[in-house]
This record gives C-alpha cells, structure tokens and sequence, in this order.
C-alpha cells in the first residue's frame, strides 16, 4: 500500500494499516509532499533584508515585515492598506491563476504520484491576509467598527484563493494546505459569533470549491481555537495542524469530534514536550492515537514541529516523540479496532 492510499483510508476512517506520517524531518518520514505555485508576476518582493538592528521583507501582497533575528516568522510593520480603506479602490490584487505559474508544480505532482505521495498545495488564507494588509491591531478594530468593509476586502482576496484552488485541482493536487493563527492560549482573537458573521461564509465558499473539486483540507492553527472547531469541520476542513492539542483537551476532542477530523500534530510543544521526560512524551503520542484513531478508524497524523530551537529544545525529545508515532501507529494496533466495525467503518 503507498503512503498516499494509507493518507486517503485514513481521511475516509477506514481503518489503513497505520497512521500517516506527517513528520518529514531528523530523518522521520512523511507520506506527503508540498507544492507551490509560482510569484504572482505583477508583484515584486523583496527578501528578508538585514537592515541597522533587524530584519525586512515585502511580501506578495505589498506588505512590509519586519524581525529581530532570523528564528521567528516576523510580523507585518506596515500593512499595504493600513493608512485608508480608499487605497483599496486602486490596489492591484496579485495575478496569481495564470496556468504559467503551476508548470513546475504540475511536473513536480506528476513525480510524486509515481513515487506514491500524497501531494498538497500550499496557499494562504483571507484572514491572514486582510490582516497583514490592514496590520493586525487595525484590523481587528476594523471588524468591529466596519464589517461591511471587512467582508468586501475577505471576499476580494477569495477572489484570488478560489482560482488558486482551482489551478491546484487543475494539475491534480490531492489536498490544499493552508491555515492562520486564529487564538491566544485562551481564546479566540475575535468572539465566536463574529467568526461566523464574518468569516465563516468566506471559509465555506473556500472548502466549497476544494470539496467541489475532490480536494482535502488540512488546515494549522496556533492557540485555543475550541469554539470554531465545530464550524471548521462543517464546512470541510479534514484535519488541523494544532501544535498544541492538549490545549483543547485530548478526550475533549474525542468525545466531540472523534471520527469528524484528524489532528495533525506532534506532541504538544508548550506542555509535553517541555517536560524533557521521555516517558510522558511516548506516553502522550500513545494516547493521542488510542483515544483520536484507534476507536474511529482514523484521526491522527504523525506531526514533527518544524523548528527546535524555536521552541528551546533539542531534537532528542522531538525524536522520542516520532519514534512512539510509529510505535503505537503500527498495524498491531489497528488489528485491535472495535468488534463489528469494518474496513468501511
């Protein structure tokens, strides 16, 4: 069976041989593999620039960013619209569904098919984006003071995500990856409600082009996102890259959303991790796939956070964290699975 048969089985919960992998990093496998699509060509970029005492950049949008040091991602010091909503008028969006600027990613999905990957395409998302454009604490005070505004700009910039997916369909991606930030360690950045006034219609028209074309979602988001889970999965997000899952409870997850999404996650970096204890570590990767798999045929994917040093440790706790994702995801375990139920669930 090859890891893209395993990753679709497992999206179906239908019991694969294994969880997926979704580690790809210290030598740990992945049964997935990225695409991009090509710069917009009416946008120039600038890269990160070493400057007097920090870091810049200009990305795709026209937005300058700025950081202290090379480890973290930065943050928008100066959104493109920040200084009047007028700018909008005049703006230029990116031109990015030109069928020119998927060539190299529609070569790159052809190879590994052949060699047996699950292909995602990469993309941003509206309120990452409308964020960055109008900076953060502007923006949010927007959404209260202007939703109509908000609506027209999130609505313009799924205007260009929606060919985006489209294109990526087009070359024959199997998923989109894709996701932002969307809570503090204990709440939401906006209330729930206003989520869904907002937001969510601008979501569902998103996942309802993926879903229209056959294509899975896989969606990361830092912080306590507990509220909108619900909403994420009615309208087809497939999984959620959490970092840390424990912030939303394990059997809390379970009980309300086991056999609904998958986790895509390594052992919470925050809690767990931080413990530098190998046996709460292997413990917690076993429990994630007893209590989110196991009883549904599918609900987890092996997670390996992207950059140790950013979370303060060495890679030897990440390690023992991959090891017990391929201990305990092991085709003993799934022989284990709930008498009556079939390979169909």
């Amino acid at each position: 069976m090859t890891p893209r048969q395993i990753v679709q089985m497992s999206l179906a919960f239908a019991y694969p041989p294994r969880i997926p992998f979704g580690m790809g990093s210290a030598g740990f496998p992945s049964d997935f593999r990225g695409v991009h699509h090509d710069p917009a060509p009416n946008r120039v970029q600038q890269p990160w620039t070493q400057r007097d005492g920090y870091w810049d950049m200009i990305d795709m949008w026209g937005n300058t960013w700025r950081r202290l040091e090379s480890i973290t991602k930065g943050e928008v010091f100066k959104g493109v619209i920040q200084d009047s909503w007028d700018l909008l008028e005049t703006y230029e969006f990116p031109i990015l569904d030109k069928a020119e600027l998927f060539e190299r990613a529609a070569a790159e999905v052809k190879q590994y098919h052949t060699e047996g990957y699950y292909v995602l395409g990469g993309m941003s998302w509206t309120f990452d984006t409308a964020r960055y454009m109008r900076r953060m604490e502007v923006f949010l005070r927007d959404c209260a003071e202007e939703p109509d505004r908000v609506s027209h700009l999130l609505n313009r910039i799924a205007d260009v995500y929606e060919r985006v997916i489209e294109r990526y369909a087009d070359i024959g991606v199997d998923g989109i990856s894709t996701g932002e930030d969307w809570g503090t360690q204990d709440r939401l950045l906006v209330s729930p409600p206003m989520f869904r006034r907002l937001f969510k219609p601008v979501f569902a028209r998103l996942c309802g082009v993926a879903k229209s074309r056959g294509l899975s979602i896989h969606f990361h988001s830092c912080g306590f996102v507990r509220d909108v889970i619900g909403d994420w999965i009615e309208v087809g997000i497939d999984s959620f890259k959490f970092d840390q899952p424990e912030l939303h409870g394990i059997d809390w997850l379970a009980e309300h959303y086991g056999g609904k999404m998958h986790i895509w996650s390594p052992v919470d970096i925050q809690t767990t991790l931080q413990t530098r204890d190998h046996a709460r570590i292997e413990a917690a990767a076993r429990e994630y796939i007893e209590k989110l798999a196991l009883p549904f045929g599918g609900g987890v994917i092996a997670g390996y956070y992207g950059s140790n040093e950013a979370i303060g440790l060495t890679p030897e706790y990440q390690e023992t964290a991959s090891r017990a994702f391929m201990k305990y995801g092991d085709p003993a375990l799934w022989t284990g699975r709930p008498a009556g139920r079939t390979e169909q669930g």
